[in-house]
């Protein structure tokens, strides 16, 4: 009929056909073939390869978020100042907005917050109608000027002493002085048993590396030889100062009048507990921990981390900007995010996921006068890891290089991390095989091997075959 004459598989009869121990051994050669050529294009199927490739940053949005987590070693909190730069024209000075601070101890754990969002407040000053040397004119000096050759046995021959430690040259200490000496003659009037002195940095260079002034002014309360910590930093007027005093005093009086009754009946230990806690003494360590996120324009600029104080100016010749990175990535914070994110980056290769390659990194200056500055390029990354948007994401993985830097000694130094986004973004996608593929080649290898050992066993077939005689 009219289809059987389009049968492209047509049936020989089974009586026309032989069988051959040949054939058979070819047979089982063919389905041993076909079986292993099945299961190693499966297990190809299965797997997938992560492909990369490079194209234009299409992002549109305007600003990226920048995270840091930066350990300041020789820097105390008040004087931390995170400074960002950008070629827009943005110029944004001590940003407190999502940053905060943490004082450390010597073992470099979180001790006192230091503040979220906070500016700096401004000490208050006394105005006064005579200049220093006019009033030293009138009522002579009652600030006693101190020397490197004096200093020590001053303090120590003075059980309460309050010292005003400046530099001539400084803007503050020049408005503060006439108000210092005001206060030394009214605790003279007073009769209070507190000895107030001054000293000159710029005279006394080598007494005030001693004594480890970061900034001027200083004003520090010692009792019986020793600093207390911490330093004075309220307001600048003789009211306030001279209150401060007398709550000193008025706290070594109890002091002395618990020890007192506690003679013979407390240890040693527990007496110096109560000392310091009565002396307001709280040993501070340097250290601090700035933390938090800003959100930079997508431009080349840099964000940097300076000694700075309103209130204060910065001894150059005592700045340390040592530092440990903890963390510094770009975009949204991976750690600690949805389970697509965790799902996702589980999925892509390490050399893909450099994302904070900075994380855990010190960068140690052994001079004063130098910083670490550093040259950070990113890079936007798309990870596609299936079709859907369930299984794509965008990160940010930068290089960096790092230099040291030197400053001149007038020159406060500053930790600057300048960054640049390049304008190519790399596309990081999981790609496997197609279904028709699979199927392609599972018929290949079907139809593939059994012609071709088909052919192998007719020619031997022919070889081997008994001639007729």
């Amino acid at each position: 009929n009219m289809m059987s004459s389009v049968d492209f598989y047509r049936r020989v009869p089974k009586d026309l056909t032989e069988a051959t121990a040949l054939g058979a051994l070819m047979s089982v050669c063919a389905m041993g073939v076909m079986a292993i050529l099945f299961l190693s294009e499966t297990m190809a199927f299965a797997r997938t390869s992560m492909l990369t490739s490079i194209t234009l940053d299409e992002n549109t949005q305007p600003q990226l978020r920048l995270n840091f987590n930066i350990t300041m070693m020789d820097l105390h909190c008040d004087y931390v100042s995170v400074d960002v730069w950008d070629a827009l024209g943005t110029n944004r000075q001590n940003v407190t907005k999502n940053v905060e601070k943490w004082q450390l101890d010597t073992d470099g754990r979180r001790r006192i917050f230091s503040g979220r969002n906070r500016e700096t407040r401004e000490v208050k000053h006394d105005e006064h109608d005579e200049t220093l040397e006019e009033m030293h004119e009138a009522e002579g000096v009652h600030a006693v000027e101190l020397t490197e050759e004096n200093f020590d046995t001053w303090i120590k021959e003075n059980e309460m002493a309050f010292v005003d430690l400046f530099a001539p040259w400084c803007v503050w200490c020049q408005r503060l002085a006439p108000t210092w000496e005001k206060f030394a003659q009214e605790v003279r009037k007073a009769g209070m048993p507190v000895a107030v002195g001054k000293v000159d940095c710029v005279a006394q260079a080598s007494l005030c590396r001693k004594q480890r002034i970061m900034a001027f002014p200083t004003l520090r309360w010692y009792h019986s030889g020793e600093a207390v910590s911490p330093d004075y930093k309220m307001d600048r007027t003789v009211h306030a100062l001279f209150g401060f005093a007398k709550r000193k005093l008025d706290m070594d009086a109890k002091f002395k009048e618990w020890d007192k009754r506690a003679q013979g009946t407390e240890d040693d230990a527990t007496r110096a507990q109560k000392r310091q806690l009565y002396q307001q003494n709280r040993p501070e360590h340097p250290g601090c921990q700035v933390s938090g996120f800003l959100m930079v324009n997508r431009v080349p600029g840099n964000f940097h981390i300076e000694a700075k104080s309103k209130n204060h100016n910065l001894n150059a010749a005592m700045t340390n900007l040592t530092h440990t990175v903890n963390h510094l990535s770009f975009g949204d914070p991976i750690e600690g995010t949805s389970r697509k994110t965790k799902r996702i980056l589980k999925q892509v290769p390490e050399e893909h996921q450099q994302f904070s390659p900075m994380d855990g990194t010190m960068y140690l200056t052994s001079q004063f006068h130098q910083a670490y500055h550093h040259y950070i390029k990113v890079v936007s990354t798309h990870l596609n890891m299936g079709a859907s948007a369930a299984n794509s994401m965008v990160t940010y993985q930068f290089l960096e290089q790092s230099q040291i830097v030197y400053y001149d000694d007038q020159n406060v130094p500053e930790a600057r991390f300048s960054y640049d986004l390049s304008p190519m973004s790399v596309v990081v996608q999981k790609e496997g095989r197609k279904w028709y593929d699979y199927l392609t080649s599972l018929c290949a290898i079907i139809g593939g091997t059994f012609t071709t050992l088909g052919l192998i066993d007719a020619t031997l077939y022919k070889l081997f075959k008994p001639k007729k005689l």
